[in-house]
């Protein structure tokens, strides 16, 4: 029997997950982490205060401790100044993968340890595999609700003492499972919200931090198509909320490009052949690895260059430990600096970096 310590958000996940290692015969304790409380007044849902009386009641009808942990103050340096400086930079951040690797795999973790804890658990859906020299493999879990990708940041000493309980399971059995315990959150919808903060537009939470720098929009010629708030608010392949319509039947405008010397949103019709929206080189950074080295040599890789595209074969060449120039074997579309790129062989999870240049 081991001690366990769950992240417990208030939703049906994370709640089955605690439930699972109760039935196995752990010893478990439930903590909501408090990362967010919308004190800035954001328009939107922070549902922060709701989710906490769920968690209290599913960890009141499992009959194991709850626990509130305030994070604030960790969770605004390390995700929210993350983010809000990656936008004013120019790129596009992912809160997602920052937060799991800074906060619940980071903070929540080290919390877990210092509290004599055995293991941390998550609502996840991954496979943790231990290998028999004691290192520990993630695996992808099942096809409907893989969520490795966020958690391709993560290096060894993060995982090793992670516990992914529905990780072999499908979000259709997570329900079935909650319905047949009756557990209170067992029909609550999943959160859709930027990771911790909740219903926020990121438009809105980033207009309300970066002050509007209006520009004009333009096709890759330099006409000028319409006007835009700011360059923070848009990212490449972006097609809607741009504001410009294209009065040509069945085609649709996207972002290809942000001219930052002169304050330009470069849009096109949204087609394979769309200047600078599709590219097969492109160079990753600040790479982590969850067990070993990754590029140790040349070699053949699947890379997911964003949570709902699909893994696809790439060439690596390394430049150093944590940066690589990438070959895809097919074009890939709007490859955007800032977001996060997952490395596999085969369903296991190697690891990630961040789209640093992204060559045409």
């Amino acid at each position: 029997m081991a001690r366990i310590l769950v992240a417990v958000s208030g939703g049906v996940d994370s709640s089955v997950a605690a439930a699972l290692l109760l039935e196995q015969g752990h010893e478990v304790v439930g903590a909501y982490m408090k990362n967010w409380t919308n004190e800035d007044d954001l328009p939107g849902d922070c549902p922060w205060e709701q989710d906490i009386i769920d968690a209290r009641a599913v960890c009141d009808f499992l009959g194991i401790e709850f626990r509130i942990l305030s994070l604030m103050e960790e969770y605004r340096q390390r995700v929210v100044d993350y983010l809000l400086s990656g936008y004013r930079e120019g790129i596009t951040p992912n809160p997602d993968t920052m937060c799991n690797r800074e906060m619940k795999f980071g903070i929540f973790r080290e919390f877990a340890a210092d509290q004599g804890f055995d293991f941390i658990a998550t609502g996840h859906y991954a496979r943790r595999v231990e290998r028999s020299d004691g290192a520990v493999d993630v695996l992808r879990g099942m096809p409907d609700k893989d969520q490795t990708y966020f958690l391709s940041l993560l290096r060894q000493e993060q995982v090793r003492p992670a516990l992914f309980p529905i990780g072999e399971m499908t979000k259709a059995e997570v329900r079935k499972k909650a319905t047949e315990l009756r557990i209170p959150v067992a029909e609550k919808k999943d959160s859709q919200g930027i990771c911790f903060i909740g219903q926020i537009r990121m438009t809105d939470f980033l207009a309300h931090y970066i002050p509007d720098q209006p520009g004009n929009i333009v096709n890759p010629e330099g006409k000028v198509l319409g006007r835009h708030r700011g360059l923070h608010l848009h990212t490449l392949g972006q097609r809607k909320g741009l504001g410009v319509p294209s009065n040509t039947f069945g085609k649709a405008y996207v972002v290809v490009a942000k001219r930052f010397e002169s304050n330009e949103l470069v849009v096109a019709f949204d087609e394979p052949n769309a200047p600078d929206l599709y590219a097969t080189r492109c160079r990753v950074g600040s790479i982590s690895a969850i067990r070993d080295p990754l590029f140790l040599k040349k070699r053949a890789l699947l890379a997911q260059p964003r949570y709902r595209a699909p893994a696809v074969s790439v060439e690596v060449e390394p430049i150093d430990e944590t940066t690589a120039l990438l070959s895809f074997s097919t074009p890939q579309r709007a490859l955007v600096p800032g977001q996060v790129c997952a490395f596999y062989e085969g369903n296991c999870l190697l690891g990630g970096g961040v789209f640093e240049q992204i060559f045409s």
